[in-house]
């Protein structure tokens, strides 16, 4: 095998075929791989207990994080998280995806799957990582199922208190240059990825940042960082032969281009400052190629030279938070888009401040949603909706399985009307600790409890808005997350 460390110091001799990456299917029937490479305690309690881990209100104040964890058990942390890793989400779980119809997963992801943008003195998270997602993307890529890489816990921790963020902080660090430079490389570093090996081709979309700060006043740099993020994808695919990149961008297409070589490891070896075209990314790239081709040797099971199949694949869609995500003046990431380009949307009902506390006030809120109108006006289309559940913040007796089957196909019916939906989360653990926190955040427990219908593009009652809808309203548009 020839290794891409020595490729980049001496060119190369080896020879290598490459998949097209994937491409968005025409309707999203989604679910999140949550809790899988990114750890949020509360959907498997009891197995965190076990690991080591702790819970508590504050979660700044124990071991309640991926960051915690590694740093309170340095000598096993990896092997514990190996073993993690190798049950919370394997072959079972692709097969039962499968079995229920899902054609699209979104992985969180933390910066740290990338080891060398970790200061190991000052950071703390498990090792190993990257190798298991290679694994897992084989597997979805062998079952038919896409995938989005979504970068959502960020150098620094992007997110005030919050698990998704892999450190729980109240002075959340990455709204500055490191760190946003980092992120960066982060991007291209699986943007090569998706485009050379072959476990990563079923990858059709990168997620910038989830769910950042909502108050734009309070992340400077932001609307910066998407501006670099799309060139940087971009860039990083020119460099590969894939589109050409110039200040502007131009998917290539054609079967014939298939045929083409591009010879990689000239191309990248002989980037300098000097010579990039990429402007104000050239550092970011120049950065990511030597980590890019670490990563690429310690994944193996890739032969590099005269590379083909790269010229004609499509481009990858960067992808981001809808511009109603944030408020202050918040950026837009449609006036920077270059080459394909999408939008997600993040409903939770249950944390408030959306409809009043009742099946009806949820339903009718829900019926007359605007989102994917307001999303077409700020010009952020396709946009999927990439979280929601059916968790509710109303009590139990009105909670009713059949509620819960009309909350399903309601959300269903509003969030298809564009790209499609995205289901948060895939599993939840049953467990004495978990209760029942399945029943509204599983889409498995969902199906087998017949609040989901076992096909995703199906509903128990296609018309359980109509009774709902107010004729010529406008309804309410907040975000509303975790």
């Amino acid at each position: 095998m020839c290794s891409l460390s020595l490729l980049l110091a001496a060119g190369f001799w080896c020879l290598s075929t490459v998949a097209a990456t994937a491409t968005r299917p025409d309707k999203i029937y989604g679910v999140n791989l949550g809790s899988w490479l990114l750890i949020e305690n509360w959907m498997l309690p009891a197995e965190w207990e076990r690991m080591g881990g702790e819970r508590c209100d504050d979660c700044s104040t124990c071991i309640s994080s991926e960051f915690e964890f590694a740093k309170a058990y340095p000598d096993t942390v990896d092997e514990m998280f190996e073993e993690h890793w190798n049950t919370w989400f394997n072959q079972n779980d692709v097969d039962e995806l499968v079995s229920l119809g899902i054609n699209t997963v979104r992985i969180p992801l933390g910066y740290w799957i990338v080891e060398s943008l970790v200061n190991r003195d000052l950071e703390f998270f498990p090792r190993g990582g990257i190798n298991q997602l290679a694994r897992g993307l084989k597997q979805l890529k062998e079952a038919g199922i896409v995938a989005i890489l979504d970068h959502h816990a960020l150098p620094g921790a992007a997110a005030i208190n919050q698990l998704f963020a892999g450190q729980c902080t109240n002075s959340p660090q990455f709204y500055h240059r490191f760190n946003y430079n980092r992120a960066l490389i982060w991007a291209a570093v699986m943007t090569g990825l998706s485009h050379l090996h072959p476990d990563f081709s079923t990858v059709f979309s990168i997620h910038a940042i989830n769910e950042p700060i909502m108050n734009a006043s309070r992340t400077p740099g932001h609307g910066d960082y998407q501006r670099k993020f799309v060139k940087t994808v971009r860039a990083m695919e020119s460099l590969l032969g894939i589109g050409t990149f110039d200040g502007t961008y131009k998917a290539k297409r054609g079967e014939d281009l298939l045929y083409i070589s591009v010879d990689v490891g000239l191309a990248f070896s002989s980037s300098t400052k000097e010579n990039c075209p990429f402007g104000d990314v050239c550092d970011v790239i120049i950065e990511a190629l030597p980590i890019l081709g670490e990563v690429l040797d310690q994944l193996g099971s890739l032969e590099l030279s005269s590379v083909f199949g790269l010229v004609g694949q499509p481009p990858l869609e960067t992808n981001f938070m809808d511009v109603t995500w944030q408020y202050n003046n918040p950026p837009n990431a449609a006036d920077i888009a270059m080459g394909p380009q999408s939008y997600d949307n993040h409903l939770y009902y249950n944390f408030g401040g959306v409809a009043d506390p009742n099946p009806k006030a949820y339903l009718t809120h829900l019926c007359n949603l605007d989102r994917v109108e307001n999303a077409v006006k700020n010009r952020n289309v396709p946009l999927w909706f990439g979280e929601w559940s059916l968790a509710t913040n109303f009590n139990e007796t009105n909670t009713t399985d059949a509620f819960l089957r009309d909350w399903a196909d309601a959300q269903k019916l509003q969030y298809g009307k564009d790209a499609g939906w995205i289901f948060w989360n895939f599993k939840i653990e049953n467990s004495t600790l978990a209760g029942e926190t399945a029943r509204q955040w599983s889409y498995t427990e969902g199906v087998r409890r017949g609040y989901f219908t076992r096909d995703p593009a199906a509903y128990h009652n296609a018309s359980v808005c109509e009774q709902y809808i107010i004729r010529n309203s406008t309804t309410n548009s907040t975000s509303s997350s975790a």
